[in-house]
Order: structure tokens, then sequence, then C-alpha cells
């Protein structure tokens, strides 16, 4: 037995899992891996008082533990799916998913996916995305036929039999019948969808909701360029679906001949109903390496209890990668020795998956004064050197006599701020700073057909003075302080909202 001198941060680890009820596990947890690039904080903070009574001596006695401050922040990289759940806990909501489905048998002749339940949410010329199969085949994009029935949804594409190959389904977007989905743009309101046949409220979307509209091949989009990219939903009914932020500036096209593909994905936005808002808290794990070399398995570890999320800022820097900085504030901590070992539970292995980069992965980044009519007005910018988005729960905990630590914590006022630094142009932003202009951005991030979108709609500009060095372009550093959107629109009753897509076409990088 040989006690190591000394333990490198490159071992270290860190997971998380989510409590059932406050500071307490389900019986079986996953444990997810994270990667993080680097901590701000981990663990308990002890504040001790000493005992100074009047003596002669003048010496102060030894003190007592009097409190415990326990949190953790950290810093990883943006991927398309490795923080996707914990985007949860810090919206205080559930994620808004289309009718997806654990898959385990899979039928090689019928070409279908068999559910045990759940396939009725699916009807003909839905796009489905499969991933997590073994074989090959079943993954990926695949077109439903003919009308699926709660344990069989048929597709166009030749599937390879299984029987116990769990994977998973959800739906991702439509292909509308040739001619079915037409483009209607005046130019004194804002562009609609319209179709004949196809019923939009199926498609399961929202007010506020990002899409992709395109395929990739010509019979799947729009003739007109313009019309094909991404478009956030106004208002959706039986047969029109009217668009009030779009990538381009639409035009009227019938789409005659065309089958036209529109994608979505998993909706997550800060929720207004009570009934609809959920306090996540969770566990985090970090993994401290093995005390003693001849025992290499028996690793000690510290975990923050009760763990609330509280800030996260999402960072966009010039050639760089995108980062997240995530911070929670915990009620307890605790420390496990090698010989006790990590908690119970499951711990799957990390899915590798490549980081967004600030140079291709961003597909559009706009920020624009709200038009009632357009939408698509004039970017108040062409390019710019960075942008933070930043959410703060204002997580407090909550101190009581006979506790050390918290026993519980409260929630302040759902904040999303930011800034942006940009190229200046003219002088339309710094306007619109001094008017105090209803504005709004949105980010969408696409990488490998798959892709996120950060969308808020209203926010007020701040700051505004333009930066001016020698040899140096100007720009002009602006603030962002967001609020509800429900003044432009009460369906938009959010601050933020973000948009998860499984599968996008080649067309939106």
């Amino acid at each position: 037995m040989a006690q190591v001198s000394k333990i490198d941060s490159n071992i270290t680890g860190l997971r998380y899992a989510e409590e059932l009820t406050l500071k307490t596990l389900p019986g079986s947890p996953t444990w997810v891996p994270l990667e993080p690039n680097s901590y701000s904080d981990f663990g308990a903070n002890i504040t001790t008082v000493a005992r100074n009574p009047i003596n002669p001596s003048r010496q102060k006695k030894k003190g007592v533990v009097t409190d415990l401050d326990a949190s953790g922040g950290f810093n990883t990289d943006l991927t398309s799916t490795n923080v996707q759940e914990l985007f949860q806990g810090f919206l205080f909501a559930n994620m808004r998913r289309k009718d997806e489905l654990t898959v385990a048998t899979i039928d090689g002749v019928g070409e279908a996916f068999q559910p045990t339940s759940g396939g009725l949410g699916y009807r003909a010329n839905d796009l489905l995305f499969a991933k997590n199969f073994v074989a090959t085949a079943n993954n990926g994009l695949h077109l439903v036929t003919g009308t699926p029935t709660a344990t069989n949804i048929v597709v166009t594409t030749n599937l390879t039999a299984a029987t116990s190959q769990v994977g998973t389904i959800s739906r991702v977007g439509f292909q509308f019948a040739s001619g079915d989905a037409v483009i209607t743009n005046s130019g004194s309101a804002y562009p609609t969808l319209t179709t004949t046949t196809k019923d939009l409220t199926q498609l399961g979307l929202i007010p506020g909701e990002w899409v992709f509209i395109g395929g990739d091949i010509a019979a799947q989009q729009y003739n007109t360029v313009a019309n094909n990219g991404f478009a956030r939903i106004r208002s959706i009914a039986t047969n029109t679906i009217v668009f009030d932020k779009t990538q381009n500036t639409m035009v009227t096209d019938a789409g005659a001949a065309k089958t036209i593909r529109i994608f979505f994905g998993r909706v997550l936005k800060n929720e207004s109903a009570s009934n609809l808002i959920v306090r996540r808290s969770y566990q985090l794990e970090r993994t401290l390496g093995a005390p003693d070399d001849s025992f290499t398995s028996q690793i000690q570890s510290e975990y923050l209890v009760g763990s609330i999320p509280n800030e996260l800022t999402v960072n966009i820097p010039t050639a760089e990668k995108v980062t997240v900085d995530l911070s929670f504030v915990a009620l307890d901590s605790e420390l496990r020795t090698g010989a006790t070992g990590v908690k119970s539970g499951t711990r799957p292995a990390l899915v590798e998956s490549d980081a967004l980069n600030t140079s291709s992965d961003v597909s559009r980044m706009s920020m624009s004064v709200v038009s009632p009519i357009n939408g698509n007005p004039t970017s108040l910018f062409a390019y710019l050197t960075e942008a933070t988005i930043s959410i703060n729960n204002n997580v407090s905990p909550n101190k009581a006599v006979g506790v050390l630590g918290a026993f519980d914590a409260t929630a302040g006022t759902f904040e999303v701020t930011g800034s942006v630094t940009a190229y200046f142009g003219n002088i339309t932003a710094i306007q619109a700073v001094k008017d105090n202009s209803d504005v709004t951005i949105d980010i969408q991030l696409v990488k490998s057909n798959t892709g996120i979108t950060i969308d808020l709609p209203l926010l007020a500009l701040g700051d505004g003075r333009v930066n001016i060095e020698q040899d140096q372009p100007i720009t002009i550093p602006l603030s962002l302080d967001a609020a509800t959107g429900a003044k432009l629109n009460s369906a938009l009753d959010h601050t933020l909202m973000m948009v998860f897509y499984d599968y996008l076409p080649t067309l939106a990088g």
C-alpha cells in the first residue's frame, strides 16, 4: 500500500445526476458525463467563528463551524447535444418534444419501426429521425408512409431487422404533397405559408418556434431561394402559418410541383404558466482519482448536493469555439473516500460530438428593430466580433437554525442579458438605443446536419458608444436586456426560446 504524493487534474472527471426530490437521488440514477474546460469554483466554503472572550492572556480560543456555502461552476464547449438536458434546469422548464420514442424492434421486411406505444403521433409524410441503433441503415432520416398505428410506423427506406437493438426516433419534419405549400408575401403583412390539404396544427408547432424550410434536392425546396431558410412562427392555424422573422425576404411562390420539406426540433423556453414551470435539482459528482496506487479502482470523490441551476452564459467570440459557463447554487457538499467509492447508478460513456465553432457554424446572427409587417428587417449590423447571452435565476440558499448549509433555495427574477460588439456601419444602432426601440436577436448554429436556435423576441439596447482606435475599424458595444415578448404578441410570452434540431438538411449550413 502506497499513498500517492500527488494527483493530476487530467484524471479527474465530472458527471451529474438529476435528483428525484431536493437532495435525494432516484433509486438508480444516471450519471451523465461532462467535459469541463475549467472550473470557476466547486465545493463548500466553510465559515468558522473564533471564540474571543475577555481574558488576561489576550488569546483567542478555537472557533466553531457556523455555516457552509456550497456552489459549483465550470466552462465547457457547446456541442449539439452535450448540455441540452441541463438547459432545462436553467430555464425551469421541460423540453417540448415531438413524439420521441424508444424502439427496440424493427421490421426489416415491412420496413417499420415498432415502438411499444406512441406511434399514433406520427402521420404519413412525417420526417422521422432515428439514432443510436446498431445497424447503420436504421439510423438517419426516414419518410413515413401509409397510416401509422400505435406500434407500427412504416417508412420508405430499407431497414435492418432488429429485436433488441434499442434506439430512439423523433419527428423532425414534414414533406408536403406536391404544390400544397404556398408562400405569400404581399409586402403589407408578414409572409405566410398556406396549404389546401395538410392540417398544419398536426405538426405540433407553437408560436415563437423556429423552423427550417427547404430540403436538399430541388424538388424539396422553393425555386425562389429567398423562401428557403430559417423562419419563426407568429401564429399557426389549420391551413396557415404566419412567419414574423425570416432568414431572407420571402416572396410569393406557389411551390408548383414541389414536395416542400419543413424541419423542426425540440423546443425549450422559459414558461409563463405556473403549472409548466419546473424546478430541477442535481447532484454534481467530481472524481478526484485514487489516493492509493495499490488500489487504483478506489476513486475518491466530492459531491454538490441539491444543486439548483443559477447562471449560464453562452460565449460566441471571433474565430473560436462556442463555449458555455454554467454555475449552480448547492445546499450541501459531501466527500467520499476511495474505499467508500462513488455513489451507485449507471455511468454511460461520453457521446463524442464536435464543438460548434464561430467561423463556419454560425448560419445566422441577426439583431434588428422589430417590424410590424416585415419578417426580415434590415439588421442593425453586418458583422460582429463577439456576443454573449446570459441567464440568471438569482438563486439564493435558505438558511435556518439547526441546519449546516441550506435546507432549500429560492429562485428570484429570471433575467436574460447579453452583449455584442459589432462593426460600426451607420448610426441606426445608436439611434435604436436612444429611442429605446423594440429590438430582437436570434442566433442559428448549424453543424453536421444538426443545429441550435437561440431567440430573444424582445430586448432593450444599452451602451452604444462607438469605440475608435487608430488604425482599427470602428466598433460599437451594445448591452442587451431581454424581456417577455408578450408586448409584441401575446403568444410570445417568453424571454428566451431555444430549438434543438436532431436533423437539418445540408442546405441549412
